[in-house]
């Protein structure tokens, strides 16, 4: 069952690395200001998009699997038919402790798999508004 008590999105939020899977170059887009927001209030935000050079002043990432530092976090931005490969390649890793998916992004069977490799799995939430609402 995704996270929905506050004491857990608490303890998501005192993670310090987020890699944001869609994150965009586009100034005002939620995949871009989400992810902008996050780096100014003290996050390590490491961009993941095949089609950006650059991303907040960091390079971008073609994919989860070849981002070389240690995640907490991945944020999804991208459709919820896309969540299951992206699982996918956070099951491929040790590191990650949490799988996050915007607003309007679902995937119940993703997020099992998820839950059942013991990491906390929220849906269908805004990390910004959580942030804000919870540590503003």
């Amino acid at each position: 069952m995704p996270v929905d008590s506050d004491d857990r999105l608490l303890e998501i939020l005192e993670y310090e690395t987020i890699a944001v899977v869609g994150c965009s170059r586009t100034p005002g887009e939620a995949a871009h200001s989400i992810p902008h927001y996050m780096a100014d209030h003290g996050y390590d935000v490491i961009p993941v998009n095949p089609f950006a050079g650059e991303i907040l002043g960091r390079d971008a990432y073609d994919t989860l699997a070849d981002v070389t530092e240690e995640v907490d976090i991945v944020d999804v931005f991208r459709p919820s038919e896309e969540v299951a490969g992206i699982v996918d390649e956070v099951l491929e890793r040790d590191d990650v402790r949490a799988v996050w998916l915007q607003l309007g992004i679902r995937d119940d069977e993703a997020g099992e798999r998820v839950e059942d490799s013991g990491r906390l799995f929220v849906q269908d939430r805004c990390l910004k508004v959580e942030h804000q609402r919870l540590m503003g």
